[in-house]
């Protein structure tokens, strides 16, 4: 089976963590700052906060927000749960703004008018969570332009998007947001095994992300309420949660920048291919926007026939392709069905569901690899 991503490990990857397992720190060492640090130099932003998912960089990047219950996040239907799941974690509310069917993000025409319909009512969300689906930015520069028309804040959920450029700028930088997330997933474009994010230019989003991620605990004289009663002293100023990342995952990561660029030419260099052999097929390739450079952590088809989306799903993964399905739309959950959505509220995200697939792409996959996938798809449409 030829998997529709993986992670590439390498014996520098394998040394990285080998020393840190026969030294002193194996958690809360100097590992971890010094991954933030390349991270964040990467990408142009001040500040970086390293932890166990991504998942935990999106909750405490909302609660660093102030989100809490009776505010509302908004999000795209066309994404993994996390981008939502992590309003709820907060007690707020959630709702959900229709994709643009070209870039598989959300449409900001959609989103113009659905803040103004908010505004009408006074019911504006407090945080939007823009996803970098498959690894290419959204409009950024009118998404925040809009958010901040209406004092909403910006959550850049770039858990694909390591590696990309927006309007010729690295991806993570937040000049459009308060926070940008990554993931560190195995099928990521690095990754820690399991791990995440959260980078920010906010000196006091960091440090309240900084807290949240160690139990709300805090070291700092200054921050405390009273002076402190001795060197081991510390104090819990608000409830947080052990969402660290360790010594070892950082190790990897920090391994795993060194290779960065190389596994973004890989996949650029894997897509355009993609897109000049697919183009006579009945189906249609991923859009690009001109301002926004995929870090191509997905390659997304989209059948023609609709009808035909699961008998070829099926061939393919009978012919030892290894497709997948990024994502079932999130207001179609049964979580999420329990608050009202229904079949219909977001047609462009439904249709893509209906005619989506995901196929290989990761910066191992051989030439070879990519015309047996490139064949399997053409046999399976014939």
């Amino acid at each position: 089976m030829i998997p529709y991503g993986r992670q590439i490990i390498s014996e520098d990857d394998i040394s990285a963590v080998e020393a840190v397992l026969r030294s002193v720190c194996l958690t809360q060492g100097p590992i971890v700052p010094r991954f933030e640090e390349a991270v964040a130099s990467r990408v142009g932003a001040h500040h970086a906060v390293a932890v166990n998912s991504a998942t935990s960089a999106l909750h405490i990047a909302c609660l660093a927000l102030g989100l809490g219950p009776n505010d509302l996040l908004w999000t795209s239907p066309i994404t993994f749960v996390a981008s939502a799941n992590c309003a709820r974690y907060c007690g707020a509310e959630v709702d959900f703004v229709d994709i643009h069917p070209d870039t598989f993000n959300i449409c900001p025409n959609a989103l113009e008018a659905k803040l103004s319909a908010a505004a009408r009512v006074g019911r504006l969300p407090k945080v939007i969570v823009a996803v970098h689906m498959c690894g290419q930015s959204p409009d950024m520069a009118r998404i925040a332009n809009l958010a901040r028309t209406h004092g909403v804040r910006i959550i850049e959920d770039a858990s694909h998007a390591i590696g990309a450029d927006y309007l010729g700028e690295p991806v993570g930088n937040c000049r459009y947001s308060d926070i940008t997330v990554f993931s560190f997933h195995p099928v990521k474009i690095i990754t820690t095994a399991e791990g995440g994010m959260a980078l920010t230019n906010d000196a006091g989003l960091a440090g309240r992300m900084e807290r949240l991620r160690s139990h709300g605990i805090t070291r700092d004289p200054a921050l405390m309420t009273h002076a402190p009663d001795g060197p081991w002293y510390y104090q819990q100023l608000e409830l947080g949660w052990n969402y660290r990342m360790t010594e070892m995952q950082a190790a990897l990561g920090l391994s795993q920048m060194d290779r960065l660029d190389a596994f973004i030419t890989r996949r650029r260099a894997l897509a355009d291919a993609y897109d000049a052999a697919l183009a006579d097929l009945a189906l249609r390739r991923p859009g690009r926007q001109h301002e926004a450079n995929s870090s191509w952590h997905l390659y997304v088809i989209r059948l023609d026939d609709a009808a035909r989306h699961r008998s070829v799903f099926e061939a393919l993964r009978a012919a030892g392709i290894g497709v997948n399905l990024h994502y079932i739309p999130v207001h179609l959950q049964p979580y999420y069905r329990a608050m009202s959505f229904a079949p219909g509220d977001f047609p462009a995200s439904e249709d893509y569901y209906a005619r989506a697939i995901s196929i290989p792409l990761h910066a191992g996959l051989t030439d070879d690899e990519q015309g047996q996938v490139v064949t399997a798809i053409s046999e399976a449409l014939a």
